[in-house]
């Protein structure tokens, strides 16, 4: 689906639906749903052709009759959506005689008149597209010549992993702003450098480059963004929150005016050292008003970056540095090296149709970026570079002409995406700027909005969506935000502010999204908004909303907002997202159920009381079309329980709960669930609930924790954890597609740690299992390759450490990176097999007490074997006299690249500790400065 055909791609299989007998349509409905499933179609065909256009190169006819096809695409699925709910009912029959007898009566009565309704509707609906018919055969809307698709290029996570260590064309930059910054050291006084210039030019990136290189120096730093529509009480937090996490861990949930923030950063900066950089100041007023003022003096030789897009604003904070458009040579290595991998890689005919549009992209980085980005997946066709290179502007110069350029940039890729893509690009409208979009939720966002689809269910929707963003990564269309450089992947993105402006603008022009920015009185069209996003309001708009599909708020800090009076009146809500709200009470939400649209739910459940145990009203279970329900928390307390009856929530589909000690406890109903692909955090409180966990063969990612409960508190019978255990593993063993597995935590309490029993036998293997992150007892036998053969990330805290553990995972095929820690209790070599570990790229071995040798590697094992960490305790170990430097044999791994040795930077008042200390430390650079690829990258920690 995109914005030119509306829902026509969810709405055409609904109209198929509707044609099977069971629903037992009146003969004039069977008909004219016949006649309307026909029509649609070839109105989605012509709409496809008109989504691939730049509006502006449409005719006004064609505009208008898109966006009435697109009005009747989208009141026909509400008719249909509606039907459904009135038909099947949330209501689950009684058990009872007489009120059973009734409510089946009652529900005759309503589906009858629910054919009625929905008749007479599709007639009204008919007509309209008889209209819209006529129309386009007149007008011929649909004579427009259709785009190629693009595929995604593969080569994303390796470009990015470059692009980690060398930021093309910034070397100079950054060397000149750290000048600015460092030069003349004897003076004491804290020092500004203002780096300016418009979107795109890369002043986030040279200004994140800067305090990665020299942040090691400073006692403590942050880096914070102020964005156009700041909140500075945010903006305060978020810095004080980074300047010391431990501190102000709690800074965001407290009431705190402006002035009593300043005051908080003062004291605390009043005698350090710090590097803070403030990320795109829009004017003075921030600046003069807030910001400044917290950024004390203290002589301490301090330094302040910042970044704006205008001039007056760095010249009146200070220090201004104007960043230059990329060189030449810059120009061509990003271009290049995006397009072919370098630049004596480019065929000789397609160096002219280069040298001009790099000549037209005037070195600006994201022009660049984008632009190479499209033709990337087009290297073999000049005739395509040739119209790229002809319908851009004549430059990207200093005149008035800049932003019109590089809108005609980004609306060129824009228009280069496949359909499905432009419309979940449009999507991110919803969100503030600089806001980080978590993947996960914006993908079952996407869902819920019917952008995903699939051709079966053996298909995944996360799997889907997860690919639907990795392209728009591909495409430069959004920007990375958080990287799992374990698996490689990205966990969330931003949108970069000048892609922004682009996308609000084209989402205003098709009615899109709208967005209310403030408490300022806004044209909202009733009958037009279906999407809105409120930002830092603190009241709901007055206005009714019949057609309102979708609600989220990102509300003003501090503010609590209650929806309660507004939101039971928007009955067709398809996205409910509060996760922007304090809901301290989510009893008071049993209104929620009469919204039987809803397919994705967000509440916050936040508390401020330690010991709070809510329950969420059982009238959520009257979902049946909730494929979503994120109960993420903006900050979890640590024995937050969050207690849910799920019984008719048969198409749920992903279950977050919050990140705290204990999780989601369902009172009943998990077996029903069978459509779940995503359940973060459940806590087993009975046998009976591990094994309705078996049913659940749709799962992808589980994350859950074993806590069998008696008469409300956690059992001390070892027969009740026994029993749970066993079914949990049962369980396990059934869940064939499971790609991500966690069972428990590591900051468990010690006395459920030894109750974490995971040993059993599994029904299949786990073939798809690729994360498995544990802390039990010991390591289950069911670790083996049979069971577990592709493997690539594990992470286990074992209470007991055998020796042959190491051995048995050293076994394991496919695995990649390795985390493995616990208690030994024996002086054992843990000793690796001479053809260990093929594949490991990064290994951690931790111990928590006792003592161990990490490893001996002999000729052969971990051939691939790149970043090596392990932890010793001198003050047991070295007093025995044992460890040598032939101990760990570093010269036997081939690929080794880093070793990280932690345990020996613990500050002892020992003399003779300190010594075994420098005696280790100059054991293992020894060895390292022998290895083959030395020198290597020592590094040291306490942990």
């Amino acid at each position: 689906m995109d914005i030119a055909t509306g829902p026509l791609s969810t709405l055409l299989p609904k109209l198929a639906t509707l044609l099977q007998h069971e629903y037992n349509l009146q003969r004039g409905a069977r008909k004219g749903i016949k006649f309307l499933h026909k029509e649609l179609e070839f109105m989605h065909a012509a709409l496809r052709k008109v989504g691939e256009v730049p509006r502006d190169l449409l005719e006004e006819h064609q505009r208008i009759w898109a966006r009435d096809v697109r009005e009747l695409s989208y009141d026909m699925e509400d008719i249909v959506d509606t039907f459904m709910v009135n038909i099947e009912g949330p209501d689950p029959p009684s058990k009872r005689g007489v009120k059973k007898i009734f409510k089946k009566m009652m529900r005759k009565v309503n589906k009858a008149m629910a054919r009625r309704e929905v008749a007479q509707e599709i007639n009204d609906i008919k007509e309209r597209a008889e209209e819209l018919a006529k129309r386009r055969d007149m007008y011929k809307v649909d004579d427009i010549a259709p785009a190629k698709k693009i595929p995604v290029d593969p080569r994303l996570n390796a470009m990015c992993t470059v692009a980690t260590k060398i930021i093309v064309g910034i070397e100079d930059a950054k060397e000149e702003v750290i000048t600015m910054l460092t030069g003349g050291d004897d003076d004491q006084k804290k020092r500004i450098v203002s780096i300016a210039g418009f979107g795109g030019l890369g002043k986030t990136t040279l200004a994140k480059a800067v305090y990665d290189e020299i942040k090691k120096d400073f006692g403590c730093t942050a880096f914070v963004s102020v964005s156009r529509n700041v909140d500075t009480r945010k903006l305060l937090k978020d810095m004080l929150y980074q300047l010391d996490k431990k501190n102000f861990g709690d800074i965001h949930s407290k009431m705190l005016d402006e002035r009593l923030l300043i005051d908080e950063a003062i004291e605390f900066l009043n005698d350090k050292r710090y590097l803070i950089v403030i990320d795109d100041i829009w004017d003075k007023e921030p600046w003069d008003k807030v910001i400044r003022l917290a950024l004390v003096e203290n002589n301490m030789r301090s330094r302040i970056i910042t970044t704006t897009r205008n001039i007056v604003v760095a010249e009146h904070a200070g220090g201004c540095y104007r960043l230059k458009h990329l060189s030449d040579e810059s120009s061509e290595m990003l271009f290049y090296g995006r397009v072919f991998g370098s630049k004596d890689k480019c065929p000789n005919h397609f160096s002219e149709v280069s040298k001009k549009i790099l000549k037209k992209r005037g070195g600006v980085p994201l022009a660049i970026v984008t632009t190479s980005s499209m033709l990337a997946s087009k290297p073999d066709n000049i005739n395509e570079w040739n119209k790229v290179c002809d319908s851009i502007g004549s430059g990207l110069g200093g005149n008035k002409s800049n932003m019109d350029d590089m809108r005609k940039i980004l609306l060129l890729s824009y228009y280069d995406l496949p359909s499905h893509l432009k419309t979940c690009l449009l999507y991110l409208s919803i969100f503030p700027e600089d806001y980080k979009i978590s993947k996960d939720r914006l993908i079952w966002r996407w869902v819920a909005e019917g952008f995903v689809q699939r051709a079966s269910r053996d298909q995944s929707f996360l799997e889907i969506g997860e690919s639907y963003f990795n392209e728009l990564l591909n495409r430069s269309m959004i920007q990375p935000a958080k990287m799992d450089y374990l698996e490689g992947t990205f966990q969330a993105c931003r949108v970069h502010d000048t892609m922004l402006d682009l996308i609000i603008s084209l989402s205003v022009q098709e009615c899109f999204i709208t967005t209310v920015f403030d408490d300022r009185k806004h044209s909202l069209e009733p009958n037009q908004t279906r999407r809105l996003s409120l930002h830092n309001t603190t009241a709901w708009p007055t206005l009714k909303m019949p057609k309102l599909r979708s609600l989220t708020i990102f509300k003003a800090t501090n503010v609590v907002i209650d929806p309660t009076p507004s939101l039971s009146r928007n009955i067709l809500l398809r996205v409910l997202d509060l996760q922007g709200c304090n809901l301290e009470n989510l009893a008071s939400l049993g209104f929620l159920g009469s919204l039987s649209h809803l397919r994705y739910l967000g509440l916050s459940t936040s508390s401020s009381d330690i010991d709070h145990d809510d329950q969420l009203p059982v009238e959520i279970g009257k979902l049946q079309f909730l494929q979503t329900l994120d109960l993420s928390p903006a900050a979890s307390s640590s024995g937050e329980v969050v207690r849910l009856s799920v019984t008719g929530l048969g198409q749920l589909m992903c279950l977050h709960s919050p990140r705290n000690e204990f999780g989601i406890i369902l009172l009943d109903g998990l077996k029903n669930l069978t459509s779940l692909e995503v359940l973060d955090r459940l806590v087993v409180t009975s046998e009976c609930i591990a094994k309705e966990l078996g049913h659940l063969t749709q799962l992808r990612v589980l994350k859950v924790m074993v806590a069998p409960f008696k008469d409300g508190e956690v059992s001390e019978k070892d027969d009740d954890w026994r029993a749970c255990n066993d079914a949990l593993v049962e369980s396990l063993g059934k869940l064939t597609k499971i790609e991500s597995l966690q069972i428990g935590d590591t900051y468990m309490d010690y006395d459920y740690l030894i109750r974490y029993n995971m040993d059993g036998s599994m029904e299949e293997p786990l073939n798809n299992l690729r994360r498995l992150c544990m802390v039990v007892d010991f390591l289950p036998t069911w670790v083996k390759p049979a069971l577990l053969p592709g493997l690539c990330y594990l992470d286990i805290y074992v209470r007991i450490v055998r020796g042959e553990d190491i051995q048995v995972l050293g076994t394991l095929p496919c695995l990649r990176h390795l985390k493995f820690g616990g208690e030994v209790r024996a002086r054992e070599s843990c000793v690796v097999g001479p053809d260990a570990f093929p594949c490991a790229v990064k290994c951690d071995f931790y111990y928590t007490r006792g003592m161990v040798l990490p490893c001996m590697f002999p000729r052969g094992a971990m051939p691939r074997l790149q970043h090596f960490m392990f932890s010793l305790e001198p003050k047991q170990f070295l007093s025995g006299g044992k460890f040598t430097a032939d101990d760990l044999c570093l010269g036997h791994l081939p690929s080794l690249r880093r070793v990280t040795v932690g345990g020996i930077e613990l500050i002892y008042h020992n003399k003779d500790t300190n010594d075994m200390i420098t005696s280790l430390r100059k054991k293992v650079e020894h060895e390292a400065a022998i290895h083959p690829n030395s020198p290597l990258d020592i590094g040291y920690s306490a942990g």
